[in-house]
């Protein structure tokens, strides 16, 4: 238990600074719905997915590469600082190629009249795949407080510079233009819209990389290239998974132009209002990052540990991601009337897709907890098959259904893609897992818990049709403590399970 106990802390941590830097970017989504009409906003989601796609091929897997060879190797410095070097060169060389060829990109990206926010886009995810290597060596000293200090930071300037850019400097223009003139009006003034958000990302990106450098100063830098050949080795299938993944988890929003060629507005007022609402949904990806943050780590620490030791501590891992992700799950669907407000009513016709994608993250999370037989195992090429896998089966079923559903709601079909292609392959993952490494997984008790968590969401929203709005959240609270309570008896949690048996034994 003491190995869970640091993952929890671990996780809490990491999860402080991931939910509430989240929390905090989430609130500018308000800000860009009210400022923005929804094809403009759609741009803004659309070129975001494109980036989170960068940012998986900049790192190519040697993150994880990192921390499965600095347990394994007798020089963690040497490890550290080749990996720098590795990811320092190639997102150099892409900005170049970046700058260099920005006029093809932005036209393949279908923005041929927005090559500006392709680039500073570009330059901003170079930045992070680098500055993720000084994170993940902050994980591995287990710094979590200075991890989660400046992911805040990041996110502080980042939503300062927002406010600055989008009604500060608009404000100033009109009272004291000379404070703000010398550089709005050369950039386009208000005219510049949407670009204003990709500025404040790379300026609040490159001083994220200052406040790093006492991890990338101060050390010698040795190249291992035999090393940085291994680790390659290791990682390249996590490159595979990666960019498969991350495209798995973008499709709809990288796809919708594409399949409505010729209605190109039309697909963009998709776009924004799909993805305005998968933020709602954020809340349960911030609990897989968060965990993420604290699980690779854990993992590989806890292969040196004893044989039943450290699977009983998987195991438990695992049983507390799903219980608290249901609560997460019920959490954000009974109170889903108010965290509606957080988008404009012009994207509310797109609600429909929050409860679909809550239910697809909580699947990749349990797919993400599985991950970790192929990685102790070494056999990270299984994590490239099923990420082909699920890349594979959401693409067809985004081509099927999206086009199928047609306008204006085939990001719905998006939606259900993903729920469809996530459980597949974690079904696919848990079956594999059990020849490669079995574990004895509580499956029964987690299977119970998802029926008991599905029959307390029907009834949540079942109330909503006879009881006044009062009524249905007094209703929507008990049944949260009613799912808290047993799981507490069932887990006997100190305490809370005997004060639950006392009370019921009367």
């Amino acid at each position: 238990m003491a190995g869970i106990k640091s993952l929890a802390k671990d996780t809490a941590v990491y999860g402080l600074s991931s939910i509430i830097g989240r929390f905090l970017n989430w609130c500018l989504v308000p800000l860009y719905v009210y400022l923005f009409p929804t094809q403009e906003y759609g741009i803004v989601s659309y070129l975001y997915s494109f980036t989170a796609v960068a940012l998986v091929i900049l790192n190519y897997g040697m993150e994880t590469g990192f921390f499965r060879f600095a347990n394994k190797e007798e020089n963690p410095e040497r490890v550290y600082t080749t990996s720098l070097i590795s990811v320092g060169t190639t997102s150099v060389l892409f900005m170049l190629l970046l700058t260099v060829f920005i006029g093809p990109i932005s036209g393949a990206l279908l923005l041929p009249g927005h090559k500006t926010y392709v680039w500073l886009l570009g330059v901003t995810v170079a930045i992070d795949a680098f500055t993720n290597l000084p994170f993940a060596y902050l994980r591995y000293k287990k710094k979590a407080f200075r991890f989660a200090g400046i992911k805040l930071l990041n996110v502080g300037l980042n939503i300062g510079l927002n406010l600055l850019f989008l009604l500060g400097c608009p404000w100033l223009m009109r009272v004291a233009p000379w404070t703000v003139s010398w550089f709005y009006e050369p950039m386009g003034g208000e005219g510049f819209g949407i670009g204003w958000i990709f500025v404040a990302n790379i300026i609040s990106t490159i001083l994220i990389l200052l406040n790093l450098l006492p991890e990338l100063t101060g050390r010698k830098y040795l190249f291992d290239g035999g090393l940085l050949r291994k680790m390659l080795r290791y990682s390249w299938p996590l490159l595979i998974l990666g960019v498969a993944g991350v495209l798995s988890q973008n499709m709809g929003q990288m796809l919708l132009p594409y399949l409505f060629s010729g209605h190109e507005e039309e697909a963009r007022s998709m776009v924004g209002i799909y993805g305005a609402n998968i933020k709602i949904a954020i809340v349960m990806v911030m609990f897989t990052q968060a965990f993420r943050y604290a699980y690779e780590p854990f993992i590989f620490a806890q292969a040196k540990g004893d044989g039943e030791t450290k699977k009983q501590a998987y195991c438990d891992a695992m049983k507390f991601f799903v219980i608290f992700g249901l609560l997460i799950f019920l959490g954000v669907m009974y109170f889903l009337p108010i965290l509606k407000h957080f988008v404009a009513p012009a994207y509310w016709a797109g609600l429909r897709v929050v409860p679909i994608m809550m239910a697809a993250e909580l699947c990749f999370g349990i797919f993400f907890n599985l991950s970790l037989w192929y990685k102790l195992t070494d056999r990270t090429e299984w994590g490239m098959y099923l990420s082909l896998i699920c890349f594979a089966v959401m693409l067809g079923l985004n081509v099927w259904l999206v086009p199928l559903i047609g306008i204006p709601d085939g990001y719905l079909g998006s939606a259900w893609a993903a729920l469809g292609a996530y459980f597949l392959v974690m079904l696919i993952s848990y079956f594999v897992g059990r020849h490669y490494y079995p574990l004895p997984y509580q499956t029964g008790r987690l299977l119970g818990y998802t029926v008991f968590a599905g029959i307390l969401y029907g009834a949540g929203a079942w109330v909503e049709g006879f009881l006044p709005i009062w009524g249905v959240y007094a209703v929507r609270i008990l049944l949260l403590v009613g799912y808290i309570g047993v799981v507490c008896a069932l887990e006997d949690v100190p305490v809370v399970s005997g004060l639950i048996r006392k009370i019921w034994g009367r």
